[in-house]
């Protein structure tokens, strides 16, 4: 028993170490490649940390055949992220924190919210109606990875009109000055590398946690999978506030749960050959998706809200509200589970 959690623990470091040092040098390569404002944020920095969660998915199900757990990691991931948020909140001292962000935050939430709200429609109607499928591929997958694309390009071309208000810029043209390009996407790769193999060995210490404890699939995958694949996430964001980025560090939230939803899913249910994944899953990823849904209508709200002032100190209301969602959702799915 306690060989598993060393090795969970082991897989903590290796993906958390990993995590850093690839969304480190993609934001050296936004930087220097003239990449900025939502992209750092949205696209490359939420792609970078949110490979963990990809390979982690495909390993499950391709290696290991536990769909549940794939699917338990990228929705249990969507709520550690928005409770990353939370704690971001809780770490910004000069106010609430989504009242000092771009309003064009607004729309990356509403674009998150339907991209969860479509993969939990999804997995509810592959449960109850069969045939949706095209071959052993759900036939909401490739819906799924167009909607994802097309909130890419809406984003984007509302960052063009609004001149980058989206994401917050650094002026630090020089930070990165010792570093070339080549190097940084040399070390990009390296990282990368080290993700996918701390990621493939986290799906089958996930499986072990699932079979020595009893504990579900769905439950382990949304919580020890999620909480090590989130890990790189928590890193970013935090360093990314202390620069001063705030909408960058928000901004790397959303879109990490925007590619959860969009490509996590879509490669989860590509590389599980036996079937349609979402036709296999347990109908407590609907009640995450439900939870994570109502975080991201408290985040939108919360980005609306006209208050410069926290309830308590240190503490938002909107930051109260998404950590009793969060508690009083895992502890319902350990019921469930």
């Amino acid at each position: 028993m306690l060989l598993i959690w060393a090795k969970f623990i082991v897989c903590l470091l290796v993906v958390l170490f990993a995590g850093t040092r690839l969304s480190k040098y993609g934001d050296i390569i936004a930087e220097k490649t003239g990449l900025g404002g939502v992209w750092i944020g949205l696209l490359l920095m939420a792609t970078a940390t949110s490979l963990p969660e990809l390979f982690t998915g495909i390993s499950a199900v391709a290696l290991v055949g536990a769909p549940n757990l794939a699917l338990g990691d990228a929705f249990g991931s969507n709520l550690f992220n928005l409770m990353i948020i939370a704690l971001l909140d809780i770490l910004h001292r000069e106010g609430p924190l989504l009242t000092r962000v771009s309003s064009g935050q607004v729309l990356v939430g509403g674009l998150v919210m339907l991209l969860i709200a479509f993969a939990t429609i999804s997995i509810f109607l592959s449960l109850n109606i069969p045939g949706l499928h095209l071959g052993w591929v759900s036939m909401f997958t490739p819906l799924l990875v167009l909607l994802y694309l097309l909130s890419l390009r809406k984003t984007f071309l509302h960052e063009q009109s609004q001149q980058g208000q989206l994401v917050g810029q650094r002026d630090i043209p020089h930070y990165y000055k010792e570093i070339s390009l080549r190097r940084a996407y040399t070390y990009y790769a390296i990282a990368t590398v080290f993700v996918i193999v701390g990621a493939v060995w986290l799906a089958f210490v996930g499986n072990e946690i699932t079979e020595v404890t009893g504990w579900g699939a769905t439950f382990v995958g949304s919580l020890f999978l999620a909480t090590v694949t989130s890990a790189p996430e928590v890193v970013v964001s935090v360093a990314a506030l202390r620069l001063g980025a705030r909408d960058m560090a928000v901004a790397n939230m959303l879109g990490s749960n925007m590619f959860n939803m969009g490509i996590v899913l879509a490669g989860d249910d590509l590389f599980y050959r036996a079937g349609p994944l979402f036709a296999e899953a347990s109908i407590s990823h609907v009640f995450t998706g439900l939870i994570a849904i109502l975080m991201t209508c408290v985040i939108i709200v919360g980005l609306t809200s006209p208050s410069r002032r926290k309830m308590l100190p240190g503490l938002s209301w909107y930051t109260i509200a998404l950590i009793v969602l969060f508690i009083l959702g895992f502890c319902i799915l350990f019921i469930m589970g």
